[in-house]
């Protein structure tokens, strides 16, 4: 029998969502009797090689230890950092000799199960990794430097919407991150550190309503798409 090499699941959940707003770090705004830090959570460990989930948080997070998070064994805590790497490279550095480690959204609460499984394939065929990801459908444009006018269109051809998880063998990545860190590189999601390193993950196509709360509007929206979600599962 073939045995799948261990994933550890590293959730960013140290940031402020100034966009969003609101009182609370959007983390920690609900869908339900839910926060989206839970939701993104649950559904990472609804997978059986997914065991474990380090949540990297703010110093000065005064809302996460008021979750059921808070007391689940199969969740960790780490100090996360002013960026969203040093958040991760925390996480990194708690989870010990785990050969592959998927990094998640705090703020993606609608995950899909089958994506998440044709990612976490990626480990029996892959030496790099790679990321959901969505095909771009809309028009794109290039603004003025500094000014709300188009520059020109950007051809959508091999454009791809980066999403989570994201999903690389731990040493990689960690040496990745630290190294564009240590040399001023823009670090915008994990893969960008591997791709600045040299590297080519792979694009595992994902789904449209995997979306990230980021504005008020989104939460909405994330809410439509978890009940349907939900109601999947349930049927």
């Amino acid at each position: 029998m073939v045995v799948s090499p261990d994933v550890v699941a590293v959730v960013p959940a140290a940031g402020i969502g100034s966009r969003m707003q609101a009182e609370h770090p959007k983390q920690y705004l609900t869908i339900g009797d839910k926060t989206l830090l839970e939701h993104a959570v649950a559904g990472l460990l609804r997978h059986p090689r997914i065991d474990r989930v380090i949540i990297a948080i703010s110093a000065h997070d005064a809302w996460f230890h008021r979750l059921p998070l808070a007391n689940d064994a199969r969740i960790s805590v780490v100090q996360g950092g002013g960026e969203r790497a040093d958040s991760v490279l925390a996480g990194l550095r708690q989870a010990g000799d785990a050969p592959w480690v998927l990094v998640h959204d705090a703020a993606r609460p609608c995950l899909h199960p089958d994506c998440l499984e044709r990612l976490l394939a990626l480990t029996s065929r892959s030496a790099v990794g790679g990321i959901l990801a969505a095909p771009v459908r809309d028009t794109m444009k290039r603004g003025e430097p500094g000014q709300p006018t188009i520059a020109h269109t950007v051809d959508r051809v091999d454009l791809w919407h980066a999403l989570t998880p994201q999903l690389f063998p731990r040493d990689l990545l960690e040496h990745c991150l630290t190294r564009a860190l240590n040399e001023g590189a823009t670090i915008t999601d994990e893969a960008s550190a591997l791709e600045y390193c040299g590297y080519h993950p792979e694009l595992i196509p994902g789904r449209a309503d995997n979306i990230k709360v980021t504005r008020p509007e989104d939460l909405a929206l994330a809410e439509f798409y978890l009940t349907r979600l939900t109601l999947q599962e349930n049927a």
